[in-house]
């Protein structure tokens, strides 16, 4: 089989969506494998956020499947990397894997790393031929919104003027720096913002950003309807970090809530045991278990004491 990696091209993302949901579909045992995702959205959005860290693989001539690299500073992660299935077990997957390598390799990442099937022996004995290795459960974990008993606090990144938002792009920066040397979310950020997919909330503590959390909400997001989907939340170590964390679930439901949502869905690796602990104390419960598998098995900001939620799917 002749298998060739380039990078993907617009014309090729409704082909990689579809690809997507067939792939998660089949694997998942969905009756109607185009059905997994319902309106959620994976690849456009990827796509238009950073259409210069995306590949598409190609099996004779013919497109097999894609793969999304996703930039946070000085940590990397990848996908979802899919392959149609009528191209599994030929080698094709391995190929699109070594040429993801590839990339963050000549990348200025510190760490990389990526989410998949805990219940999967062949994803983890392909991902471990590349020296990433499972560590702690990251749960997908869900509850209904509840409506804050008092006026929110928080601040709308979209409500920013634009020396503003730049203001809160580098306050955001050091937050996430202090946890982790270099992560930085701001193409997160941008992309909800220019693509109108959410919106950031922001935490103060004076002038300063004590938390903040990268929301989707609704279809064509990565939330989905009636959804309102945290893809990144970060607090600022210091001795508030557990009470501004309970501040900052509390504004995001206040948010999920002024967005019609009726479901509020975060992630969360047990590493950070205080933050997995408080959403479960909070009435998350688990939708469905990943693992996280990180390069040379090192933990980056997977650890005690960290409060970040995300689950790099």
């Amino acid at each position: 089989m002749q298998i060739e990696i380039r990078p993907l091209q617009e014309h090729d993302v409704e082909e990689a969506d579809r690809i997507i949901r067939l792939a998660f579909g089949t694997f998942l045992g969905v009756p109607d494998p185009m059905t997994v995702f319902g309106d959620s959205d994976y690849a456009h959005t990827r796509y238009r956020a950073a259409p210069d860290s995306a590949l598409a693989v190609f099996a004779n001539g013919e497109f097999a499947g894609s793969n999304f690299i996703t930039n946070w500073g000085s940590f990397g992660f990848f996908g979802p990397l899919t392959v149609d299935p009528r191209f599994w077990d030929q080698g094709v997957a391995q190929r699109l894997l070594q040429a993801t390598v590839e990339v963050f390799e000549k990348s200025e990442f510190r760490h990389t790393g990526l989410f998949t099937f805990s219940h999967s022996p062949k994803h983890a004995a392909l991902y471990q031929k590349f020296d990433y290795w499972p560590q702690y459960l990251t749960p997908v974990m869900h509850r209904p919104v509840v409506p804050p008993a008092r006026k929110n606090d928080y601040v709308l990144f979209s409500e920013l003027r634009p020396a503003q938002k730049q203001e809160a792009l580098a306050d955001c920066r050091k937050l996430t720096d202090a946890i982790y040397d270099g992560l930085d979310v701001s193409r997160e950020i941008r992309a909800v913002d220019e693509q109108q997919l959410g919106n950031t909330v922001l935490l103060f503590d004076g002038s300063d950003i004590a938390a903040f959390a990268v929301c989707h909400t609704g279809a064509g997001t990565e939330a989905g309807s009636g959804a309102c989907y945290v893809k990144f939340a970060a607090v600022r170590p210091n001795a508030q970090a557990q009470e501004n964390f309970e501040r900052l679930l509390q504004a995001c439901d206040g948010y999920a809530e002024s967005r019609q949502a009726t479901k509020l869905v975060a992630g969360v690796n047990m590493a950070r045991h205080e933050a997995y602990r408080t959403l479960a104390g909070r009435g998350f419960r688990t939708r469905f278990m990943g693992v996280a598998m990180q390069k040379a098995n090192v933990p980056g900001f997977n650890r005690p004491g960290v409060y970040i939620l995300d689950d790099w799917r």
